[in-house]
């Protein structure tokens, strides 16, 4: 596929880290060379200098053969531009576009047809905030992503000391501890993947990712760490957009307080938030944070736009008493460094959004892509077509699939119902199969498996 990305910042940076190495041809436009020279170097890609939204900027780039235009630039104005210049000037079929504003987002007719020729709209600010939500909602959790229009969730658990499950075997307690239905498709210990059996043992610090309904789930991660109490106080550090957006989110659940530095922001949250306290002040102040008991808060959620505010005053909220601490960094790299530190829970926006990016980019019928791990797994949402003369997945049993090393079928949603896969399982036409794969390198092998033959009609 021929791919344009506009904007080499941390999305379009990451997403084309991602595709390049998935026989894509991927051509990166950034007015700025100095991010441009050292990708092109790194990676197998061209760049081309220029404003994103100059027609000769985007036929320089090689627009008239691009199959799909992705722009992610900072700007909405330039990424809903260069859209309409594409489908205009250059009929690219497929176009989308990073929209972060609320206000652009509020008014749907603005995308309709004949309208801004956007096909699909990516708001990294909208997937954070529904990210964090899930988390504050299931404490325990590490990662909560939806499948099956939300009848499913792949959830990422650390197994604690004295958890139920810790120091046994699956097949020996899971079901005395929980008679909710679940599916364990993969552990990491010490950072290496282990295929999950009845007879694995859970250690401590397994990082375990099963998929099982949303109203189960609380009950399945008291199997693997001690109880944890639902939260209630909420801090956001960031009056931002994503912290305003949580905020709405949160208020009439939870007691949530914001912290902003400028006094006119601190002034429109105080108009647009109903419930919320807003206080003006530095989130980095030790002084602020224990008058306003820092040490009863359930959750110190740091969302500002600095890494370095972030970090450090989530560390600070932890060492004054903070129960658990969420914290926005935005260079990919750190996320490693600092997360399970006295940063409980580190959340990268590009790796949030590259899932949204994915789905729409991948071949075959592909609804839902999550990247997990940092990038380095993936869990997908696959739509089987066909039937058992012109599929190799239809009609037969899991077992008898030929799945690449490290991936696994967790579940299969058929119409309204939800199957959690065993190795009997059969696949059914229309049926949408929920995998995950060990390693994104398999993502092409599996894809190539689900297409149905040349004579399928």
């Amino acid at each position: 596929m021929n791919i344009i990305i506009l904007g080499a910042g941390q999305v379009g940076t990451t997403v084309a880290e991602h595709l390049v190495n998935e026989a894509n041809d991927i051509t990166l436009v950034d007015q700025r060379s100095e991010l441009l020279k050292p990708l092109q170097d790194r990676l197998d890609l061209r760049t081309v200098v220029g404003h994103a939204s100059h027609p000769e900027v985007l036929r320089k780039a090689g627009i008239e053969d691009a199959d799909l235009l992705l722009a992610v630039t900072s700007s909405d104005e330039t990424n809903m531009m260069a859209c309409q210049i594409a489908y205009t000037l250059f009929n690219t079929p497929t176009r989308l576009a990073r929209v972060r504003s609320a206000d652009y987002q509020s008014h749907p007719r603005l995308f309709a047809p004949g309208a801004v020729p956007v096909d699909f709209l990516i708001s990294p600010e909208k997937l954070v905030t529904t990210f964090i939500r899930h988390l504050i909602r299931q404490p325990g959790a590490l990662q909560i992503l939806d499948f099956a229009d939300g009848k499913l969730q792949l959830v990422a658990v650390r197994a604690d000391i004295g958890g139920p499950m810790v120091g046994r075997q699956l097949r020996e307690r899971l079901k005395q501890l929980t008679r909710a239905k679940l599916r364990i498709v993969a552990i990491y210990r010490r950072d290496r993947a282990i295929t999950p059996t009845g007879e694995t043992v859970i250690e401590a610090n397994d990082e375990i990712f099963f998929i099982a309904k949303r109203n189960d789930i609380s009950t399945i991660l008291s199997a693997f760490r001690p109880f944890d109490k639902p939260y209630r106080r909420i801090v956001i550090a960031g009056g931002g957009n994503i912290g305003k957006r949580l905020a709405e989110l949160l208020e009439s659940d939870y007691r949530v307080k914001v912290i902003e530095s400028n006094p006119d922001r601190c002034r429109f949250l105080a108009e647009s938030l109903h419930r919320t306290i807003v206080l003006h002040g530095e989130a980095g102040e030790a002084t602020l944070l224990e008058s306003e008991d820092i040490d009863a808060t359930d959750v110190f959620c740091a969302l500002t736009n600095d890494d370095e505010t972030n970090v450090l005053s989530a560390m600070l909220a932890k060492r004054l008493g903070a129960r658990k601490t969420m914290a926005i960094i935005n260079r990919t790299s750190y996320v490693d460094l600092v997360q399970g530190t006295a940063l409980d829970i580190a959340i990268s926006p590009a790796q949030v959004t590259i899932g949204a990016l994915l789905a729409h980019i991948r071949r075959g019928d592909v609804v839902a892509v999550h990247s997990l791990r940092r990038g380095a797994a993936e869990a997908i949402e696959i739509i089987a077509h066909g039937d058992a003369e012109t599929s190799r997945v239809v009609g037969r049993r899991i077992s008898d699939l030929n799945l690449p090393p490290g991936t696994m079928v967790g579940a299969i949603a058929r119409a309204d119902k939800v199957i959690f896969a065993e190795k009997d399982t059969v696949i059914e036409a229309e049926d949408h199969v929920i995998l995950f794969l060990a390693d994104k390198a398999s993502v092409a092998q599996v894809e190539r498996l689900f297409q149905v033959a040349i004579t399928f009609i």
